[in-house]
């Protein structure tokens, strides 16, 4: 098979149109083509790699064999090739069995298997060229993965076992020795033993979105091959109308973004609803490619394509450049996390989360009674916004780093100084503190010297002790948990007013009474139930960044003060005074005696 590569180049003025979020389609063009590129370097080397190696194939021919009807193919049909390179699970199979490979070991399957799935790729290429062959494929749990067209389901009882692959040019087999399947002319429907690979197509104006609804590879996973999931006709059925919605919303509001989108998003892997929230991913080897949970509603669906979209075509780019040095510390606090980041994961976040302000922004702005969508614009603007100026002179960036951190810079800066409805910011203000100091508490441990003297200072009846120091670099090792249930209720009752927040308040993961007081803005009693939490468990990190927003919801107050910028401090100080006779000192009153002389 030739392989026409060249060296790839993203001219600045196409790195600097991303970094704005804007440039239209022509950008991603480059960035698959390079993407292209790589993917058949990788194909070659796990070929060459294979191929010296003979007991890399197992039960299966040599790698060499699918590189041979992958040229038979692209000779007939250059376009049923490409296809399978620009497939994102191309991408994400080739380099998670190049680690396999140069890590010697096998992963979920047998290394055969994995290595073997370069077969599948071929045989797929060939299926869509309308070659007559015939080859070997590995199968999965009787699963046959087809790649871009579907699966075949055998019958065996081995895990792991091997399939062939028929074709006179016409007609499709996949057997074993116990069971036979015939493709249908038209992949895309289901028939006994087969499970067609869905597509969702929408449509706003001009614009059109084409995606796979991706239940069926096994290297649609983020970190490793997965089984099929395969979606009810019912639950496709509902993708395709919210994606239709949400497609409309994105052309509605940041045509420029979808324009792109169209060209650059493939496929999308349905993951099981999650109540109140709309989690999704995405890896840069699968270019082209997201995860998201099955979407409540259209807006919220549309700012995670745009999310997942943004670290697209980052990753895109970091097949290109270098925008951060080798730095793997977890140090850095990212208001989308609860854990410390290394600085290319912030980078990652701040870009993807630039481009759901962006979204929201827009939506605010066209909707000015929708006071969810100014919430999200006035929280992701000033988050995002401060987490770019905290790394933006890191030492670890480089001058490509700087580069795009600039560029999102010059459109994020202004919109800081733009109106927002003045509840949405209130309400915006309060989740950012939250999230915060509930990080804090979780990831910053206190000087132990200093929780002594403070410990000593408490029982002596000293009113002013020294100022304490900060602590250092934070641990990925949580100290508790963090259900972040407040910030879903204030979105419940944004999105669907207090009777709404009334109603399901309960069904919210991980919410407490006070919570559901303090969205209600009864901050009395949210102080009341907060403090018979901590009378419970006075370790819970959520009841104490709780108390702490409830007491500064009624005014200011040393004590909210404290358990806002200090929790790690309170929590610390309260565990060592705790353990003596008696009832011992509140949190409460802790952190209004430590509220004296922190800041």
């Amino acid at each position: 098979m030739g392989t026409d590569l060249k060296l790839h180049q993203l001219p600045w003025a196409a790195f600097d149109a991303i970094a704005r979020a804007s440039g239209g389609p022509e950008p991603i063009r480059e960035l698959r083509a390079a993407e292209r590129s790589r993917r058949l370097l990788l194909l070659r080397g796990l070929v060459d790699e294979t191929t010296k190696r003979g007991d890399a194939f197992g039960p299966l021919p040599s790698a060499e064999s699918a590189w041979e009807l992958l040229a038979r193919a692209q000779h007939r049909a250059p376009d049923a090739v490409e296809i399978l390179l620009a497939h994102p699970y191309t991408g994400s199979w080739a380099g998670y069995t190049t680690r396999l490979l140069h890590q010697q070991v096998s992963g979920t399957s047998p290394l055969w298997v994995h290595i073997g799935h370069i077969h599948c790729i071929a045989a797929a290429a060939a299926i869509r060229a309308g070659l007559g062959f015939e080859t070997a494929i590995p199968l999965w749990q009787g699963d046959a993965s087809l790649p871009t067209l579907g699966a075949a389901h055998l019958t065996t009882d081995e895990p792991f076992a091997t399939a062939t692959v028929r074709s006179d040019g016409d007609q499709v087999f996949v057997e074993n020795d116990d069971s036979r399947v015939r493709l249908p002319r038209d992949w895309s429907v289901d028939r006994p033993g087969w499970s067609g690979l869905r597509q969702a197509a929408a449509w706003s104006g001009e614009h059109r979105l084409v995606v796979r609804l991706d239940d069926l590879d096994p290297y649609r996973g983020l970190y490793q091959p997965v089984p099929p999931r395969r979606l009810t006709a019912a639950e496709a059925e509902s993708w395709r109308t919210t994606l239709e919605d949400a497609w409309r919303l994105l052309v509605a509001h940041i045509p420029e973004v979808a324009e792109a989108m169209a060209e650059g998003l493939d496929s999308i892997v349905p993951a099981p609803a999650v109540p109140f929230r709309l989690p999704s991913a995405s890896t840069g080897e699968a270019f082209g490619s997201a995860i998201i949970a099955h979407p409540s509603e259209p807006a919220v669906l549309a700012a995670a394509l745009v999310h997942e979209f943004q670290h697209i075509r980052l990753g895109g780019i970091q097949h290109l450049v270098r925008l951060s040095e080798d730095d793997k510390r977890q140090r850095i606090y990212a208001p989308w996390r609860d854990d410390p980041r290394p600085i290319a994961g912030v980078i990652h976040g701040i870009f993807a989360f630039f481009g759901v302000t962006l979204f929201w922004r827009a939506k605010a702005q066209a909707t000015p009674e929708d006071r969810l969508a100014a919430f999200e614009f006035a929280l992701w603007r000033t988050e995002t916004w401060r987490t770019l100026q905290s790394i933006r002179r890191d030492a670890a960036l480089t001058s490509a780093g700087r580069r795009l951190l600039d560029g999102v810079a010059e459109r994020l800066g202004p919109w800081q100084h733009e109106p927002v409805d003045r509840r949405a910011a209130e309400w915006a203000a309060l989740v950012a503190a939250d999230h915060l100091a509930g990080w804090r508490a979780r990831h910053l441990r206190a000087d132990p010297d200093t929780i002594t003297r403070l410990s000593d200072a408490w029982r002596a009846g000293e009113t002013r002790p020294w100022r304490t120091p900060d602590p250092g670099v934070p641990t990925p090792v949580p100290d508790g948990s963090w259900p972040d249930a407040r910030a879903d209720l204030i979105r419940l009752t944004l999105g669907e007013g207090e009777a709404g927040l009334d109603a399901d308040w309960q069904s919210v993961p991980g919410s407490l009474r006070a919570d559901y007081d303090l969205a209600a803005h009864r901050s009395d009693a949210a102080v009341a139930g907060y403090r018979r939490e901590l009378t419970t468990d006075p370790d819970n990190p959520s009841a104490l960044v709780g108390l702490g927003l409830a007491l500064t919801q009624r005014g200011a107050n040393a004590a909210g003060r404290t358990l806002l910028h200090h929790p790690e401090l309170v929590r610390a100080l309260h565990r060592s005074l705790r353990t003596e006779p008696g009832a011992g000192p509140s949190p409460e009153a802790l952190a209004g005696w430590l509220g004296r002389f922190t800041h």
